[in-house]
C-alpha cells in the first residue's frame, strides 16, 4: 500500500504539523500529516492516491475549532490562496472553500449584492457551509445554490444545497469530503447602504463580544427550537449567554480558560491555556447549566483530536 510521504504532489505535505498556531483559540498538538494542496487538480490526484484508512480531516482557518492536546492522527487538508476567488456573475456569487466569509460580504456589496450575514461571521466559505452559518435571520442555507468539492476517492463533484439537508449549525457531506467552492445566489442592494448595514453589525458585535480575545465565537449553540431550514422558532428562541448566566458561570475560570465577562458564550484563552483547559471548562458550564436548569447545551465549537497521553 501507497505510504503517504510517497504520494506526488505540487504542493505542501509536512509530517507532525503542530497545528496550535493554525487555530484562533492557539491550542493543540500535531496533525500526523498536513497538506496545503498548489489547487484542486493537485487535490483531487492526492485524495486518489491516499490510502483509504487514512483519515482525512479539512480544516479551515480554525476559527470554530478546538484540536486536543494530543493531535490528531489523520491528514489535515487545509486549502489556501488558490482556493480563495471570489466572482459575480449577476445574481450569483461564486467564493472559493478558503475565502474569508468577510471578504466574500465586502466583494458581494461593491458589486450590489447582499451577503451581508457573512460580514461578522468568523471563518471561511468552506466552514459556513459546513456549520450552516448564520446571523441576522440569515443562514447559508438561504442563499447556497450549489457547492463543488472533491470526493475521499479524488473525484469533483458538484451538490446541489438541496443535497445537503441543512439544519440549525449543521449539514451533511460525504466523509472525508474536502469543499473547493460555493456559489450563492444574492439579492440585490444599493452598495451604499449594504456597506452601512455591514459597518453597523461590526459596531454591534465589538460592542457586545470580545473581539480582541483569542476566542472561536459562540462556544455553544443557542438551546432553541428550529425548523428543517435552520431559521428559529420564536416559541423557543433560547439563548446560551442567559442560560450560562443563570448558572452563575460567566467568567468561570480553568487554568487559562475562561468563560468571557464580556460574552458569557464565548470561551477564552487567557494565556497558557491547553485544549483540555478549554473542553474540560465548557464541559463544567454544560453540567452546571444541566443542573440548574434541565436544558444540555450542545457545542457549537467542534472538538478533534486525542487528548495528551498525562490527560487520559
Amino acid at each position: 500500500m501507497t505510504d503517504v510521504a510517497d504520494i506526488e504532489v505540487r504542493g505542501r505535505l509536512t509530517p507532525d504539523y503542530d497545528l496550535s498556531g493554525l487555530t484562533w483559540l492557539r491550542v493543540g498538538g500535531p496533525a500526523d500529516w498536513l497538506f496545503l494542496p498548489a489547487d484542486r487538480d493537485d487535490l483531487s490526484a492526492f485524495l486518489a492516491a491516499l490510502p483509504p484508512d487514512v483519515a482525512v480531516f479539512p480544516m479551515g482557518v480554525g476559527s470554530n475549532l478546538i484540536v486536543r492536546d494530543g493531535g490528531l492522527r489523520a491528514v489535515v487538508i487545509r486549502l489556501g490562496r488558490a482556493f480563495a476567488g471570489i466572482e459575480i456573475d449577476g445574481n450569483l456569487v461564486h467564493a472559493g472553500a478558503a475565502a474569508l466569509d468577510a471578504h466574500v460580504a465586502r466583494k458581494a456589496a461593491e458589486a450590489g449584492r447582499d451577503l451581508t450575514y457573512l460580514r461578522t461571521i468568523p471563518g471561511a466559505i468552506g466552514g459556513a457551509v459546513r456549520m450552516n452559518a448564520g446571523c441576522y435571520g440569515t443562514y447559508t442555507a438561504d442563499r447556497l445554490v450549489e457547492v463543488e468539492a472533491v470526493t475521499r476517492s479524488g473525484e469533483v463533484v458538484t451538490i446541489p444545497a438541496a443535497d445537503l439537508n441543512f439544519r440549525y449549525r449543521q449539514s451533511d457531506l460525504p466523509e472525508g469530503c474536502v469543499l473547493t467552492r460555493a456559489t450563492f445566489d444574492a439579492p440585490e442592494g444599493d452598495p451604499e447602504a449594504l456597506a452601512a448595514t455591514m459597518e453597523a453589525q461590526l459596531a454591534k458585535r465589538d460592542a457586545t463580544q470580545p473581539t480582541k480575545a483569542l476566542t472561536a465565537g459562540s462556544t455553544f449553540r443557542n438551546p432553541a427550537g428550529f425548523s428543517s431550514t435552520g431559521r428559529a422558532d420564536d416559541v423557543h428562541d433560547l439563548k446560551a449567554w442567559k442560560v450560562i448566566d443563570d448558572a452563575g458561570m460567566r467568567g468561570a475560570r480553568r487554568g487559562g480558560a475562561q468563560m468571557s465577562e464580556m460574552h458569557s458564550n464565548f470561551l477564552v484563552n487567557t494565556g497558557g491555556a491547553t485544549a483540555a483547559d478549554l473542553e474540560g471548562l465548557g464541559e463544567e458550564v454544560r453540567e452546571r447549566v444541566l443542573s440548574h436548569s434541565g436544558i444540555r447545551l450542545e457545542w457549537e465549537i467542534m472538538r478533534v483530536g486525542e487528548p495528551a497521553p498525562e490527560a487520559e
